[in-house]
């Protein structure tokens, strides 16, 4: 299974992640980048990356030096002729993506399983670009793609049903734990996870508590390793919002996922969060970060609403069969981290507190956006009759 032949096309941080995944997987890699300068970048990064793994004896020498040797750097995507499969990880932009699968299809052999990185486009639309769709399938990682333990494989609506099963099995051979999803926005994470970011804005947005407070109530009282802010600012807030964009326009501008104007001001002026020094911190040198206000029954009131937010999105999810069950509480777990499944965490705190919450809050807002789904309000119909 191993000894296949992996294309990846684009050298930023995901795709020098899925390069080195592969390689140390015992794949032979061959990494294309537009911007040559980019891809030596990205093999730089990537020998560092190994050097790091020997030092914390998490990986020796001889297999760190071969896993290196077999990535090679293309001159052209005419060097992905012999490949088994080639995964895009370039900008989220349909137009380039199906210009570039159109492109490989006349390169890659018949055989050839054509993958992308997306985290938000239609596989069903980048794949319309081919003659033959069926061998286009989504293979999505989660940043950073050697540690993140989750991949989400999905299927367009023309998808062969063999090449899936080969993607999978492939990936489950580089010790990655897989769930199938629905081509739908967001797939399974990007789509449930996206109160998390947005309802923690809105809270900010009608000055209920400041950035500071709602991470630390979502940490103290839920056990998220880090706090919306913290999360978007360590993503990057040029990619957080292009997702939540991208999710909003392709739900047909559904009022559940609509972007704040408090993220596109901070993408608009270049505040991504870490990697530029200010997002909704600053983390420019000698700066402190502000102190949250630790009110018990703020903290708790704040972890419900997002929290209640969640558990119906992951019940809209289910009930539209875009996964199964188990992978749902699968990707949340494993994709973002979450400190246990949504639907086991809606029925710990009680279906009916959760249907409660949702209701005064789209009682009290009269907005859609807090609708509770068909699903949660029939479960919780089921126990009371």
């Amino acid at each position: 299974m191993n000894n296949k032949i992996i294309g990846v096309i684009g050298s930023g941080t995901m795709g020098s992640g899925i390069v080195q995944l592969a390689a140390v997987s015992g794949c032979g890699v061959i990494m294309f980048d537009a911007n040559t300068k980019a891809c030596l970048n990205a093999s730089e990064k990537i020998k560092k990356s190994l050097s790091g793994l020997i030092e914390k004896k998490k990986m020796v020498e001889s297999d760190a030096s071969a896993a290196f040797a077999r990535i090679k750097i293309a001159s052209s995507l005419q060097d992905f002729s012999a490949c088994d499969l080639v995964i895009e990880a370039i900008i989220e932009d349909l137009s380039i993506k199906k210009d570039l699968f159109k492109n490989l299809e006349e390169i890659c052999p018949p055989a050839c399983i054509l993958a992308t990185n997306t985290s938000s486009i239609s596989i069903t639309s980048i794949a319309s670009a081919c003659k033959y769709a069926g061998r286009v399938i989504g293979i999505h990682f989660f940043n950073p793609a050697p540690i993140m333990p989750l991949v989400e494989i999905i299927p367009g609506l023309a998808s062969n049903q063999e090449f899936v099963n080969q993607a999978a099995a492939l990936i489950k051979s580089w010790e990655k734990t897989t769930v199938l999803t629905k081509d739908t926005p967001g797939f399974i994470v990007n789509r449930i996870a996206r109160p998390f970011y947005g309802e923690a804005i809105r809270i900010y947005e009608e000055g209920i508590a400041n950035f500071a407070t709602i991470d630390w109530s979502m940490k103290e009282f839920g056990g998220f390793k880090m706090g919306p802010f913290e999360l978007m600012d360590f993503i990057g807030n040029d990619v957080n919002f292009k997702v939540t964009e991208t999710v909003w326009q392709q739900f047909f501008y559904d009022a559940r996922y609509k972007p704040s104007l408090t993220q596109k001001r901070l993408f608009e002026a270049g505040f991504w969060g870490r990697k530029t020094g200010k997002g909704y911190y600053d983390y420019s040198e000698g700066t402190n970060k502000p102190e949250p206000t630790k009110d018990e029954k703020l903290g708790k009131a704040i972890f419900l609403r997002i929290l209640s937010m969640l558990v119906n999105e992951a019940y809209e999810a289910l009930y539209y069969k875009i996964a199964t069950q188990a992978d749902i509480e699968t990707a949340m777990t494993k994709g973002v981290n979450y400190p246990k499944g949504l639907i086991q965490w809606g029925e710990e705190i009680g279906l009916a507190s959760i249907l409660s919450v949702l209701e005064n809050l789209q009682s009290t807002y009269n907005e859609e956006r807090y609708r509770p789904g068909i699903l949660l309000r029939n479960t919780v119909n089921s126990k009371v009759h």
